[in-house]
């Protein structure tokens, strides 16, 4: 360690620590970083992280339209790295399995048109294909990876809002329906954490919901977490071993938000941390580099399908006391 930078220790889980004078570690509070913007504002869209890069892609930008360019950061620059087939996508979901990116579902363009469609992106030979599309198309859903497979979750279509739980197996190709949410929800965050699949506030209409379900893939049941605070269109990541929820949007104060909430491993509460420097919804949060990166969304209230969004990038690094 260089004892004259200060520069972060990292200790099985990310633990964030300075070096004094006398060489002792010494606690570094969370805080919130610069980090450089994106080329393309963007707005409900996906972001996920290889490892070695941050890849952003979909949504909405500049006018309100679709932003067709995914852009790859590599710790120091955005670049763009490939289109996305189609006319473009906003409201999708989308995860990294090894050196390959699963863009899932989404509505079409601008539009509540769902699609069912399952892009897949080689990270390595920069190509696309297709894998098994979803059963029912879907937007404004969430994903994540349990145990090598995908976790799709809520979202809705034209019509409705949808309590759906759709499972992926990459080694099959196949989809399968499991136990559904306990009840139907768009645009709430889903984290993998501690063998279990947590899916965290949403919203239907003009209702936001604070309830916090977990899944258990032994059992396949969902049972009651602690609640939050209404709210959908929040980011959530996996960081200092447990879970924390960023920003989203409140429609009951007909505002966005810049709450930043920590899940206790110890009590099974929830606390506030640091809040973010600037409130927005769709602000997609993705671990990257030791910390937890938060990317894109939207300041303004009431626009999901056709935001300007935003290119703010800010980065949240430190772990909290126990």
């Amino acid at each position: 360690m260089n004892k004259t930078s200060g520069l972060v220790a990292l200790v099985t889980l990310t633990i964030a620590c300075a070096t004094g004078g006398s060489g002792a570690l010494q606690y570094t509070p969370p805080g919130w970083y610069d980090a450089p913007a994106m080329l393309h504002a963007r707005s409900a869209h996906a972001v996920v992280s290889t490892g070695d890069a941050i890849y952003a892609i979909g949504g909405t930008g500049a006018g309100g339209q679709p932003v067709l360019q995914v852009e790859r950061f590599d710790g120091t620059q955005w670049r763009d790295e490939t289109s996305l087939p189609g006319d473009g996508l906003n409201a999708p979901a989308a995860v990294a399995i090894g050196r390959r990116i699963y863009v899932i579902g989404g509505f079409k363009t601008t539009t509540n048109v769902p699609s069912s469609d399952v892009l897949v992106y080689d990270v390595d030979s920069r190509t696309w294909s297709n894998a098994a599309p979803l059963a029912e198309p879907r937007g404004g859903h969430a994903a994540a990876v349990l145990d090598g497979r995908i976790h799709v979750i809520g979202g809705g279509n034209s019509r409705t809002t949808l309590a759906n739980h759709s499972e992926y197996d990459p080694t099959t190709n196949r989809w399968t329906e499991r136990a559904p949410l306990s009840r139907s929800k768009g645009s709430p965050a889903a984290v993998a954490y501690n063998g279990k699949l947590y899916s965290i506030g949403g919203r239907s209409g003009p209702g936001d919901f604070g309830d916090v379900e977990i899944y258990d893939p032994r059992t396949e049941s969902w049972t009651a977490g602690p609640p939050i605070e209404p709210r959908g269109t929040a980011g959530a990541a996996l960081y200092c071993g447990t879970i924390y929820v960023f920003g989203g949007e409140s429609q009951a104060r007909k505002s966005t938000l810049d709450e930043v909430l920590r899940l206790n491993p110890s009590t099974n509460v929830w606390e506030p941390m640091t809040p973010m420097r600037a409130p927005r919804n769709y602000a997609r949060a993705v671990v990257f580099r030791d910390a937890v990166w938060l990317v894109g969304g939207n300041p303004v209230v009431g626009m999901s399908h056709s935001s300007s969004g935003s290119t703010l990038v800010e980065r949240f690094s430190g772990c909290a006391r126990q």
